[in-house]
């Protein structure tokens, strides 16, 4: 069964349709609102249909505690070391930036939306006129969000990184019950950055089928590889971080594109879902060249009538036009009806 698809500020959401590629600024604005709407800027350009925010603050996400269950994994290849409290001050988009940044999305074509982290975001969200809500990965077993973010009514994509397939079940039931009509799950590997033999694109139409809602990916991977095999294999959403420079740091630009690499994904994901075609194998309109031109029995010299057919005078060459070459077993050894001129395609009439 394919879902129906969703629609989000009009544009429409699903396999029928090309992928919806959304840029997450997220903290690469590396606290500066002119770098974020430069990156707007560089997302209108590239390509994407939508830009995403996060909107949060740290006393919004968690709490400033210096132990070590408030710390990230010393081991952690970006982030190692640091308490939550910190990365997330850092890493946070002033409630400030909002009206500019939506407006300028707006302005450039792109369709803004966020990732809320609690009531008072989503509160401010509405006060944008948000078109769809994101649920981070981490975010898929609060409840009490994912049923203030369906109460809205709006369009919900929600992420499944570090999360089983039942706690995908449940989130997606509780938004479900909460008035959520329009969901759209992307199949999301939770680390920074993610390993691609680990982004699992295979289980695309598994999800889909499990789940009855459309499906995408959100991609931390590097490059472009695994958004364009998660496109091959059903996904109507393709998310990536932007950034302007990965070598300006920030904390998440290692596994994030630079705007002509992510206009290169916007192009080849949208070549990858053309490429698709049909299920049924055949030759394509655009053959119809091709085909004339393939090979077929041809006389090669002129004969005479009565002469036989020999491979001096006969033989299998392009265009198409003459008898199949499966028929040259046939027709070898008969002798011609008539005289026939070079260049004469062989049919049975003149044998």
């Amino acid at each position: 069964m394919t879902p129906h698809a969703v629609i989000i500020a009009g544009r429409p959401v699903g396999t029928e349709h090309p992928p919806f590629v959304i840029a997450e600024v997220s903290g690469n604005h590396g606290g500066d609102l002119d770098r974020a709407l430069a990156i707007i800027d560089a997302a209108a350009d590239a390509g994407a249909d939508a830009v995403k925010f996060q909107t949060y603050t740290a006393d919004t996400i968690t709490i400033d505690v210096d132990a070590r269950a408030f710390r990230v994994s010393d081991e952690h290849g970006l982030w190692g070391g640091r308490t939550l409290y910190e990365l997330y001050t850092q890493a946070h988009t002033p409630w400030a930036w909002h009206e500019a940044m939506f407006a300028r999305a707006r302005e450039r074509g792109v369709i803004p939306f966020s990732s809320p982290f609690d009531a008072t975001a989503v509160a401010l969200l509405e006060g944008l006129d948000a078109p769809a809500y994101k649920i981070a990965s981490l975010e898929i077993g609060d409840t009490a969000l994912l049923r203030t973010v369906a109460a809205t009514g709006r369009p919900v994509i929600l992420s499944n990184g570090a999360a089983s397939l039942l706690e995908a079940t449940q989130a997606i039931q509780t938004l479900r019950d909460g008035g959520a009509a329009e969901i759209i799950l992307l199949s999301c590997v939770s680390s920074y950055p993610a390993d691609p033999r680990e982004a699992n694109v295979r289980s695309i139409p598994t999800l889909r089928a499990a789940l009855d809602v459309e499906v995408g990916f959100s991609d931390h991977t590097p490059g472009i590889g695994a958004a364009l095999a998660a496109v091959a294999h059903g996904a109507s959403v393709i998310e990536k971080h932007l950034t302007i420079s990965r070598a300006d740091g920030g904390v998440d630009a290692a596994f994030s594109l630079e705007p002509g690499e992510f206009a290169l994904l916007t192009q080849e994901a949208r070549h990858a879902w053309e490429a698709l075609g049909d299920a049924t194998p055949g030759f394509t309109p655009g053959e119809a060249e091709s085909r004339r031109l393939r090979r077929s029995l041809w006389v090669v010299e002129d004969v005479r009538a009565g002469a036989v057919v020999s491979a001096d005078n006969v033989r299998s060459i392009r265009p198409a036009g003459g008898l199949a070459p499966s028929d040259w077993a046939t027709v070898a050894g008969r002798t011609f009806a008539r005289d026939v001129r070079r260049g004469t395609p062989l049919s049975w009439d003149l044998i």
